[in-house]
């Protein structure tokens, strides 16, 4: 069974003096008692469903299983480590758990200032058991700086009428009844006595900004977070990161998420539990961009518009669908990127030639609509073709066509000279190219290309290059260019499936991304082997240390079930919504 792996760092923070409140006095929020010029604050004003989901027994269980709680519980430390747990459960009367508990039931707070100083707060449910843990770390602390020959070093003074203690350097700690403060300098801790006594510069509560963004939050969060985004602006690197304009690709995917930073004053955070069940949701105060922005392309411009829901088929590792203007992107390039970055003009030679000179922003990416979706699957491969020894996902583009009879030929004659162009390019290194070839499914004809099959002994481990067996369709007004006709195929079963339910736009919503963990933990366990030697070579490990890095990694994509990540417009401004659904062991 796991036992404390979690208590070593919350006990390490755990610190500070007894001392009791002045009479009559009342603990406010935490918030009271944060400067107002914190960058970040994290608050946890429900702590229950985080521990519970920590100390649940399936969560030791899984942690106890993984190869590195393994090797850690081999080691001669961890024996010592034990014994020093046992000792605190005895001082403190509770075993771990119980203690633990007690000593965060309350809640806790984080911020951070600009100038790098942190303060913890802590509130706990039983002020007796936190003066108790208090003396072990005094006793521990002392014992320790007597045998380094440096007796000052666990020290307390008294300010404004509280004790505070080091016991090290660059911390001080205070308590003041059951709230234990933390600092990582002395004149944090100072600051917080002052706020204490109504006489410090101002408090993180006292903001507008904070206060409106803690109501953004909402009230029923197990924990909220508070970025100043107006302060941590003024950083040079951060105003040199929001003033460049990134790359085509990032602009397309980002822009309406850069603008929402680059014109907002705090970002808002709310985390909310409920079972395996988990949802965070990111607030900001600007409003989405107008017509006129440079990031218009990325907002729906009708109030019932937005991105497709994502498409489902099977073997699914990640949906993607998002509502970005192609034509109105394109038509905004030079403004965009006064200064054509190479990339850009290496993608416009190459469209010049599969397009036949055809005029870019007018007759190609006028065509599409916004709605723009991609689908990664695990691939099922054929045993009469083969498995390739480095097994590679399927991925697939979709999009939705504006004039499908006229369009749809112009891309498949691009298609086919892109399939051309890799067959004479591999031809010229004397490797095999591609046959292009047509085919049926559920009455819908398409065409992919294939590597020409390889003999028989050689079908359980093919070269990497057969994982691609690419594939365009032309069905109704989609279109579809896919890495393999086995993926093609699904999502022609897919897109009848969505024409018969009439399916709409998510309101407002230009992003909309879904991860499926479990068929991305099977195409990483296909490939552990592959990933391994990987690691070794580029990590110099030994085997023994990859396999150990390699299988915390598949543990890790095993503890999470599915995610859904959605990004538009809310009430106060831009919003995003994070949802988890956790897998226990």
């Amino acid at each position: 069974m796991l036992r404390k792996p979690i208590v070593l760092l919350v006990l390490g923070l755990l610190c500070f003096e007894r001392h009791e409140l002045l009479a009559g006095e009342t603990l406010p929020p935490a918030s009271r008692w944060i400067p107002d010029r914190a960058i970040l604050a994290v608050e946890v004003a429900n702590p229950r469903p985080l521990l519970d989901a920590a100390l649940s027994p399936k969560a030791a269980e899984g942690i106890a299983a993984t190869r590195v709680y393994k090797q850690a519980a081999e080691r001669p430390g961890f024996q010592q480590f034990m014994f020093v747990i046992r000792y605190l459960e005895a001082r403190l009367g509770a075993d771990w758990k119980t203690a633990l508990g007690k000593l965060l039931g309350g809640g806790a707070s984080w911020a951070v200032m600009p100038d790098g100083t942190s303060l913890f707060i802590v509130d706990s449910l039983d002020a007796e058991m936190l003066g108790k843990l208090h003396d072990c770390f005094v006793e521990f602390a002392r014992a320790d700086a007597a045998k380094q020959d440096q007796p000052n070093r666990v020290a307390s003074a008294d300010y404004r009428g509280v004790t505070g203690w080091t016991l090290g350097k660059d911390e001080a700690h205070a308590i003041l009844g059951n709230r234990l403060v933390l600092a990582n300098r002395p004149q944090m801790l100072k600051e917080v006595i002052d706020l204490r006594a109504g006489s410090g510069e101002g408090s993180l509560a006292a903001l507008p900004g904070y206060q409106t963004a803690r109501k953004a939050a909402g009230p029923d969060t197990v924990a909220t977070a508070y970025l100043n985004l107006a302060a941590l602006k003024k950083h040079p690197p951060i105003q040199k990161a929001l003033a460049e304009n990134p790359n085509p690709m990032a602009t397309l995917l980002f822009a309406g998420l850069l603008d929402a930073v680059r014109e907002s004053n705090w970002l808002a955070l709310g985390l909310r539990i409920a079972g395996t069940d988990v949802s965070l949701e990111a607030a900001v105060d600007a409003k989405p961009s107008g017509s006129s922005s440079l990031s218009a392309f990325s907002w729906p411009s009708l109030p019932d518009e937005g991105a497709l829901p994502n498409l489902s088929v099977p073997r699914q590792i990640l949906g993607l669908s998002f509502f970005r203007d192609l034509h109105a992107f394109y038509a905004a390039k030079d403004k965009l990127f006064p200064e054509r970055t190479s990339g850009l003009i290496f993608f416009e030679n190459m469209m010049g030639i599969f397009f036949s000179g055809r005029d870019l922003t007018e007759d190609i990416m006028a065509q599409p609509t916004p709605h723009i979706r991609f689908v990664v699957a695990e691939q099922k491969y054929d045993p009469e073709i083969g498995t390739p020894r480095v097994q590679l996902p399927a991925f697939a583009a979709v999009f939705r066509l504006r004039k499908p009879k006229q369009y749809a030929d112009i891309v498949e004659e691009a298609w086919q000279k892109a399939v051309g162009l890799v067959s004479v390019t591999r031809g010229q290194k004397a490797q095999l190219g591609l046959v292009i070839d047509r085919a049926e499914h559920q009455n819908t004809r398409y065409s992919f290309a294939y590597f020409p099959s390889q003999p028989e002994d050689q079908k359980q481990s093919l070269p990497t290059q057969f994982n691609f067996r690419p594939a365009l369709v032309k069905m109704g007004e989609y279109l579809v260019l896919s890495s393999t006709d086995g993926l093609a195929k699904d999502l022609i079963d897919a897109l009848k499936r969505e024409s018969a339910a009439q399916v709409k736009p998510s309101a407002g919503v230009h992003t909309q991304i879904e991860l499926n963990a479990a068929a991305l933990g099977s195409v990483l366990r296909a490939n552990r082997a592959h990933l391994i030697r990987q690691n070794m070579l580029d990590k110099g490990n030994s085997q023994e240390e990859a396999e150990t890095q390699v299988d915390f990694l598949l543990s890790l994509v095993k503890a999470f079930g599915q995610a859904k990540l959605a990004v538009g417009a809310g009430k106060s401004g831009h919003l995003a919504t994070l949802q988890l659904k956790l897998s226990p062991p």
